[in-house]
């Protein structure tokens, strides 16, 4: 699930030039399985309300209460699924993490892993109901992804002891390239780490490359599809980092293919534009919230 003020994957919001981000703002969800949906709805600047504390979009809204992310998800699915797409996520971080990396050397673009270790409870219809892992992050950026970046890789992976790792791998357009690997202790300090070699994984059904690391000598593997994309992957992997198997969720990116002026209005038929809406009576957060 991801909250975007600004869609960067929006074609709407590319046409628009990118001049105003807060006319194209989304919570995009994402549900895996049988019963599968996604939604990534493209809304105006009506549907956008913003306090110290929460974030609203049209129906949905999360809300951070001091001990947790509460997410309030009312959307509706993308084609061929278009059904309801309503529950509630909580994640429960076991640790803040204090620490913002820039990805670009003049800060045009920065991530800020706030719980690389959580615990989540998900209650979502149709057919999604369970308890287990989750982390928490942000992007934040002031140029085009594909403005300064050719392709990317990041993987997030649950180490023994309440551990974490998470490796940051992109190509940047000017030739040069990021490599951020970071370990992050049960009580959510981060440190560096020696990164793995990189190791390739299966090309997806586009024929996307994926790599990410492993110990030297691991052949990294794909437990289970979970987004296949022409532009962009996403997975749970199975790798060796340290001696240790662990597992955990990997993401390719291709900001080349999604240049392309030939794939936005296939993505469009998946990120529909909704730029009108209107609050119903009881629908302001509380003051202060």
């Amino acid at each position: 699930m991801i909250g975007f003020i600004g869609s960067v994957f929006s074609p709407w919001y590319a046409w628009s030039g990118r001049r105003d981000p807060e006319n194209h703002v989304c919570i995009n969800v994402a549900t895996y399985g049988p019963q599968g949906r996604f939604t990534m709805t493209d809304r105006g600047r009506a549907a956008l309300r913003q306090t110290r504390d929460s974030l609203t979009v049209g129906p949905s809204r999360m809300r951070w209460t001091g001990a947790a992310l509460e997410i309030d998800i009312d959307e509706i699915g993308a084609p061929p699924f278009v059904t309801p797409v309503r529950g509630r996520i909580r994640l429960i971080p076991d640790a803040l993490a204090r620490i913002e990396v820039a990805l670009t050397p003049d800060g045009a673009h920065v991530w800020r892993p706030f719980a690389p270790s959580a615990r989540i409870e998900v209650e979502i219809e149709p057919g999604h109901r369970w308890q287990g892992h989750g982390y928490f992050d942000a992007n934040f950026g002031t140029r085009a992804l594909e403005a300064d970046f050719a392709t990317w890789t990041w993987g997030r992976y649950a180490l023994p002891g309440g551990r974490a790792a998470v490796f940051y791998d992109a190509e940047r357009r000017d030739g040069s390239a990021l490599a951020v690997a970071l370990g992050f202790g049960a009580d959510g300090a981060a440190a560096p780490i020696a990164p793995p070699p990189m190791a390739r994984l299966p090309r997806t059904l586009w024929a996307l490359p994926r790599r990410t690391r492993a110990d030297a000598g691991a052949v990294p593997r794909q437990l289970l599809g979970m987004l296949d994309a022409p532009f962009y992957a996403r997975a749970m992997v199975e790798t060796t980092i340290g001696g240790a198997v662990v597992r955990g969720v990997h993401e390719a990116l291709d900001l080349r293919r999604f240049a392309s002026p030939f794939l936005k209005p296939m993505i469009a038929l998946r990120v529909p534009r909704r730029p009108g809406w209107r609050f119903g009576p009881g629908s302001e957060p509380p003051a202060g919230a």
